[in-house]
């Protein structure tokens, strides 16, 4: 019994100490990209952070609940906008980022739930094809409601919106603080980092309560989950206005972080490399969603390299810097679909599935011939 206790206080010190280097890693890092890499890197990994907020939200809906969500981008878009109309020139507002992002979560899990009610009987493609319909509307409306009563300035979009400020303390002004220099991009790295921190704590959390069994359940056999006495359409429901939420926070941590906006900034392709992210880096699982989000937020970026390589090794370029950046994005993601299936980091639920399922195939194949 003694070396029992004793085992599970080794691993307990074992855990700490890993959280602890991971923690000062993390604290050292847009430092270190920004000294050996560039501040355009800060940047990048300013946006991975709040792609990791955009995948955990949408794992709710995909991994857990099991519901193809194709518009998930949408409530990116209505985050945005409800912090950039309460935080710009354009209505003359300029309300506190304490009241706004909440609102801004707020707002989207309403918009989640208008989603969800009507498709609640639909599954797979069918759910796809009206969130797919959803993303769009909700990018056209914000295109159009420049007329007749101008609400998101149109294509042109909304500039000078407002920083995240805290007293005369501003994160788009540059500080130092104990001789070290603290740009725009170092300190939304942290308030980015904390936010991506606490939505990774709430994932986890959500997935061992009841309510993320019940999402669990509803992904696997909807019909024999409502038999045990699940409400599906209340857990269905929440699924949606729990992912939106995460968008919407998103959304105006983006919104203060470009300082612009406007309606292409909310695309389908945007959604697509969301949902890419969740299925490559492995559904389900919350480390595999924030490992897909850096990976496929840095990847492209890399990629950016491939056309001094060309010119270097070939003595000229004779593919497109862009479109050879794309097609190398697109076999990268093709190899590790073809590699991983699973993802990188799959759930232990989708890695039990399949190696029950390479253990069944020999039998398959035996029965079939």
């Amino acid at each position: 019994m003694t070396g029992t206790w004793q085992r599970l206080l080794d691993d307990r010190r074992a855990a700490w100490g890993l959280y602890a280097v991971l923690a000062v890693i993390l604290l050292v890092l847009p430092f270190a990209a920004d000294a050996f890499l560039g501040r355009a890197w800060v940047r990048i990994i300013d946006v991975a952070l709040l792609f990791v907020l955009l995948g955990l939200g949408l794992n709710i809906v995909v991994g857990y609940a099991g519901l193809l969500d194709l518009g998930y981008i949408a409530f990116f878009a209505v985050g945005a906008y409800s912090y950039t109309l309460l935080a710009s020139p354009q209505f003359g507002l300029h309300w506190s980022f304490l009241v706004l992002l909440p609102l801004g979560a707020f707002v989207a899990a309403v918009f989640g739930v208008l989603l969800g009610a009507p498709t609640l009987r639909l599954r797979g493609d069918y759910l796809a094809i009206v969130t797919l319909g959803f993303g769009e509307i909700i990018r056209i409306c914000l295109i159009n409601l420049n007329r007749p009563v101008n609400i998101t300035n149109g294509p042109q979009g909304i500039t000078l919106i407002d920083p995240l400020s805290i007293g005369g303390f501003a994160l788009n002004k540059t500080y130092t603080l104990a001789g070290v220099t603290f740009a725009p991009v170092h300190s939304y790295y942290f308030v980015f980092l904390a936010c991506a921190a606490v939505a990774i704590f709430i994932s986890l959390r959500l997935e061992d309560s009841r309510i993320g069994r019940a999402w669990i359940a509803i992904r696997e056999d909807e019909l024999a989950a409502g038999a045990t006495g699940i409400n599906t359409r209340n857990v269905k429901l929440l699924a949606f206005a729990m992912g939106a939420s995460f968008g919407g926070v998103a959304g105006g941590l983006f919104a203060s972080f470009q300082g612009f906006i406007s309606p292409e900034s909310f695309s389908l392709l945007d959604s697509i490399m969301v949902l890419c992210m969740v299925v490559l880096g492995g559904m389900g699982n919350v480390g595999g969603v924030v490992l897909g989000a850096v990976l496929l937020t840095a990847l492209p970026e890399a990629l950016r390299y491939a056309a001094p390589l060309q010119k270097e090794w070939l003595g000229e370029v004779y593919v497109d810097p862009s479109d050879l950046r794309m097609l190398l994005f697109g076999l990268a993601l093709v190899l590790m679909m073809l590699l991983r299936p699973a993802g990188l980091w799959p759930s232990r639920v989708r890695r039990r599935e399949l190696v029950e399922a390479a253990a069944e195939a020999p039998e398959t194949t035996d029965v079939a011939r």
